[in-house]
């Protein structure tokens, strides 16, 4: 094996040497797990002629290419870094930028006159790196630019131009802080929800919180999963990011559902009325049942929706027909994905995803997959009605939320990854690297490291897409919300890529174009009015730190993390373009952390490597519980009880927390819903997946207990005051 070949490959395809880990110490990356992370990435590292000639291919794409296939600048102006040959040193630069407005710009510019960056032999070429800057300034967008020299061949490139920083709400720049609540919205009770919470829900929400101050609504990832397999139900692990989970449908507010009597009757009939009855009752979300009846009925009303709508060729027909034109292709996909699994799944009896499929089904432009589309064109059909309820029915919360006042209304939380076997992977199969999965390197939450069984999309292939993937996906996402949380914000850095079949110990990392990555994300942000959080938890590098406030990313502080030598950082020291949350999903509720339940739980998981670990944990958070009291004590709220840190938990020790919380100069702070009810069970154990329930434990308190509590309205008036309203 040519080590210094796979050397010069892997840092090439982005693989970096070495990081500093959660302690400060600086870990190299070994050989062995540079050979498997290039092999994941399809390098034929056992072959070396082969191996050789994929090295000379990328080395000439990049420095053998007149211009790159994407450039970006959060500003007016924009440069561009050029690969000049001897040959043509000195030449004219013929360029024209066509704007998306279809406008255009040219001009005519000598190479001689571009700053030097680089220079070096390339293939047996000398080739001399230029910075060309546009002397034009150029409005937000996505536009191109296209250049040759004398008589060579044409060149193209992506522009892509944002305002400096993402947007903010109008409310924020005036100087006001708000606060909401976050919710995962598939644990919320209510006397009409069909056993897990829904869209409807979603508006009770909106309702009851609105008038009480809140400014936004935090909720969890809300994208597609599989339909023929409701049990993988972690929103972390989707099966398609671009499109909503339809299980969040409220029947009862569907057109059709207020249309039909015999659906209503049927609804009605008391062997189903039964059936409902048990899926509320349920401590756990049972999502195979709720799936059972709820795509029973759904299917009537889609019956209901072609006799009474699309068959008389009504608005109603219409909108839907519009809304299936503006989601092209890619919906279409996503709806042929989920109608072959579901019936792949009931006729073959295998596991949903598109890896279990006969071959002939893993193309999805392939004939048997579009022969399988035409001959069930209306069950096709059936799944881009799901996709359109969900879409309407989650539009109208957002415009009830604002209608309402709220000033960013619902705040959503986009996936740092997809489902290897889902909708998304089996649509753009080049994108997404299978041979490994995304994770996380050990923590101090997870002294293990992670793996997140999602598969790590290829930056050379991002690249060369010119991020266009990346641009429709966040911007099908921010269509729908006022801010949106990025899970792992480091992805856009860099992400820690393991070897199939290997620990999360044996990972690296792996880089991608931050600069055009933020800029992209920064004009998606200003085209649809949406404020980025960016969840910074873990291993941040400095890279991302500088990069964050740079383009206008809130940072994702929790509370409980905030420390400096011991003692917990008072509510002035928060900086102020953040979201501040005392807990979160993957973390213990209050009341575990204070008590300890977290501890005892990830003891009976076998989650810490040593003994000796965990009587280090327990003995720290026995200071975290002093210093927590003292720090309610420097501001004056301190409760009565607990006295000490080893008594017990209170209401009262809940609501204190979270005045301290809100009086941060955060612009954003958030109390977890569970925090609110006092509850124990975490949402989620990170890693964990069988081992515990996760993503499947209900509140406990429905939302109309919530909505009528006085206790709440006077913790929402103390936040409100703390906020400075």
């Amino acid at each position: 094996m040519d080590v210094t070949l796979i050397e010069r490959l892997a840092r090439l395809r982005g693989l970096g040497d070495a990081y500093h880990d959660y302690r400060g110490e600086l870990q190299y990356f070994t050989l062995e797990t540079k050979v498997a992370i290039l092999r994941a990435m399809d390098s034929p590292v056992d072959d070396e002629v082969a191996l050789a000639e994929q090295f000379a291919r990328l080395e000439n794409e990049r420095w053998r290419a007149l211009l790159p296939a994407i450039a970006a600048s959060n500003s007016a102006r924009i440069g561009v870094d050029l690969n000049i040959t001897a040959r043509d040193f000195g030449a004219s630069l013929i360029w024209t930028v066509r704007l998306e407005s279809g406008e255009q710009r040219n001009g005519t510019h000598s190479t001689a006159d571009c700053p030097e960056q680089w220079r070096g032999e390339v293939g047996g070429s000398l080739i001399t790196r230029r910075r060309f800057e546009l002397p034009v300034d150029l409005p937000p967008g996505r536009h191109e630019l296209e250049m040759h020299i004398g008589a060579g061949a044409l060149s193209r490139c992506t522009l892509v131009i944002s305002p400096a920083k993402c947007y903010e709400p109008h409310a924020i720049r005036e100087g006001r802080r708000l606060w909401g609540i976050c919710v995962q919205l598939y644990s919320v009770r209510s006397r009409e929800n069909w056993g897990i919470g829904d869209f409807g829900d979603l508006q009770g929400l909106i309702r009851w919180l609105a008038p009480r101050g809140a400014g936004f609504i935090g909720l969890n990832p809300l994208h597609a999963l599989a339909p023929a397999d409701p049990a993988q139900a972690s929103p972390y692990s989707a099966s398609n990011r671009h499109f909503l989970n339809v299980l969040y449908i409220a029947i009862p507010a569907v057109p059709e559902y207020r249309e039909s009597a015999e659906v209503r009757a049927h609804v009605g009939e008391p062997a189903f009325t039964a059936r409902l009855e048990a899926l509320r009752d349920t401590p756990l979300v049972d999502y195979r049942g709720v799936a059972a009846v709820k795509l029973e009925v759904l299917e009537l009303l889609f019956r209901e929706f072609r006799n009474r709508h699309v068959a008389l060729g009504t608005e109603r027909a219409a909108a839907f027909a519009s809304f299936v034109a503006a989601g092209g292709a890619p919906l279409k996909l996503h709806a042929r994905f989920d109608a072959l699994d579901e019936h792949l799944c009931a006729a073959q009896g295998s596991a949903s995803g598109w890896l279990s499929w006969p071959a002939q089904f893993k193309d999805p432009q392939g004939p048997a997959a579009a022969q399988f589309a035409l001959q069930n064109a209306v069950r096709v059909d059936f799944h881009l009605y799901l996709q359109w309820l969900a879409h309407e029915q989650l539009t109208e919360a957002q415009a009830l939320a604002r209608g309402l006042g709220m000033p960013i209304g619902l705040y959503g939380d986009y996936a740092v990854g997809t489902h290897p076997s889902g909708s998304e992977t089996w649509v753009d199969q080049t994108a997404f690297r299978l041979g490994a999965e995304i994770g996380a390197p050990p923590d101090a939450l997870a002294l293990k490291g992670q793996g997140w069984g999602l598969p790590p999309p290829d930056p050379t292939v991002m690249e060369s897409d010119r991020l266009e993937g990346f641009s429709r996906l966040i911007g099908d996402n921010m269509r729908y919300y006022g801010a949106l949380r990025l899970d792992h914000v480091m992805s856009l850095f860099r992400l820690w890529w393991v070897p199939a079949g290997r620990p999360p110990t044996e990972g690296a990392y792996v880089h991608y174009p931050l600069h055009q990555l933020l800029t992209v994300l920064a004009l998606a942000s200003a085209e649809h009015a949406c404020l980025v959080v960016g969840e910074d938890l873990g291993v941040v590098p400095d890279e991302m730190r500088r990069a964050m406030p740079s383009f206008g990313l809130y940072h994702y502080k929790v509370a409980l993390f905030e420390k400096d030598n011991g003692r917990f950082r008072s509510p002035g020291e928060f900086v102020r373009e953040a979201l501040a949350t005392m807990t979160t999903h993957d973390m213990p509720t209050l009341r575990s952390f204070w008590e300890g339940h977290d501890i005892d739980l990830r003891r009976s998981l076998n989650l810490y490597p040593s003994a000796e670990l965990e009587r280090i944990i327990r003995e720290a958070r026995g200071e975290d519980r002093k210093a927590l009291l003292e720090a309610l004590a420097s501001q004056g709220l301190k409760p009565s009880a607990p006295a000490s840190p080893g008594d017990p938990f209170t209401p009262e020790l809940a609501q204190a927390l979270h005045i301290y919380l809100a009086r941060s100069s955060a612009a954003l702070a958030a109390v977890q819903i569970e925090d609110l009810l006092g509850m124990v069970e975490p949402v989620n154990v990170p890693g964990t997946y069988h081992e515990y329930p996760n993503w499947q434990r209900k509140l406990s308190e429905s939302l109309e207990d919530m909505a009528a509590r006085k206790d709440f309205d006077g913790w929402f008036e103390e936040l409100c005051r703390a906020r400075g309203r």
